[in-house]
């Protein structure tokens, strides 16, 4: 039997993830839904001495990783890698694996919706119906079909996304690091990408490269009065130079389901009538939180079972 830590969870109990892995023989240790800081997570895993992690959103240090005797593997309940110490798994011999298509459908649907909600104003104007404000002579819209939309990170959900603006007739331009041949989008430059876009949705991972990509310099070169939506990670825009480009008229607005400073995100920014957020749920349904928690549990089990996860993310020095 092994001990396996499953850090936090953003669902209502745990008891799918533990039939899975009670049923293998081992022991499911739960820590708080909302995920402690690391170094709480640390002490955790000194108290477990798990032969597995599993972990939501909980940061899961180099310290944590070192702290086991017999860690096998880090399992990310979810796509991104960002909350987990990588290397120093793979330098002591350890797994790290996620869920990576578990919510394609989900995330490409919520950029679409962001998308529509800008472009045809249905959150802004039930706001004002709702305030006791009926006035269509306001509205200033869009058509949809006449929109060229930019994809930056044209992977299963970037494909997906534009598979969806496709049937709207929208024009397509994507910016990826390995393009993969298509007939729905032009791949194009990162410059061109942003100079000729009305709106621009973030499909990319979060990365050395990626990490406030979105500054300054790079929303100055977007086409005045676009649109910037991010569905990936909330630390891929600057915060202060989105407000300072929507405030100066060179965006329009912008479509947010992850913000920097998460769950806390700028009060300044969000609570604009031109910015549309959603608190990072472009993942969720019934059926991917289904997929994702039974995917991950099996993935461990399977790990410690002997095998190789069926989703590596890095190489382990031993494997």
């Amino acid at each position: 039997m092994a001990i396996v830590l499953q850090t936090d969870f953003a669902w209502p109990d745990v008891s799918l993830e533990r039939a899975i892995v009670e049923a293998a023989g081992h022991e499911l240790v739960v820590g708080p839904s909302v995920p402690l800081p690391a170094e709480g997570i640390e002490a955790l895993v000194r108290a477990h001495d798990p032969a597995a992690i599993m972990t939501c959103w909980a940061q899961v240090s180099a310290e944590a990783i070192a702290a086991p005797r017999a860690l096998k593997i880090v399992q990310r309940i979810g796509v991104g890698l960002d909350n987990i110490a990588v290397a120093a798994a793979s330098a002591r011999g350890a797994w790290v694996a996620n869920v990576p298509d578990y919510c394609t459908s989900e995330v490409a649907d919520h950029a679409v919706a962001l998308l529509l909600d800008w472009a045809r104003g249905t959150a802004a104007y039930d706001a004002d119906v709702k305030r006791g404000e009926w006035n269509p002579a306001k509205a200033t819209l869009r058509r949809v079909s006449d929109l060229t939309v930019g994809i930056f990170g044209v992977g299963r959900i970037g494909s997906a996304t534009t598979q969806r603006l496709a049937a709207f007739g929208c024009t397509l331009l994507g910016h990826s690091r390995q393009p993969r041949p298509t007939s729905s989008l032009a791949f194009v430059t990162f410059d061109e990408l942003l100079e000729r876009s009305d709106a621009v949705i973030i499909h990319a991972p979060l990365t050395d490269e990626t990490r406030q990509l979105f500054d300054a310099e790079t929303l100055a070169k977007m086409k005045r009065g676009a649109f910037l939506i991010n569905v990936s990670r909330g630390q891929i825009i600057d915060n202060d130079a989105l407000l300072a480009a929507i405030v100066d008229g060179r965006l329009s607005g912008a479509g947010l389901d992850v913000i920097d400073g998460e769950p806390n995100p700028p009060r300044s920014l969000v609570e604009r009538r031109d910015v549309i957020v959603t608190p990072h749920i472009a993942f969720s349904s019934g059926a991917s939180l289904d997929e994702l928690r039974r995917r991950a549990a099996e993935e461990v089990v399977r790990v410690l079972a002997g095998e190789r996860p069926h989703f590596p993310c890095n190489h382990p020095d031993n494997s």
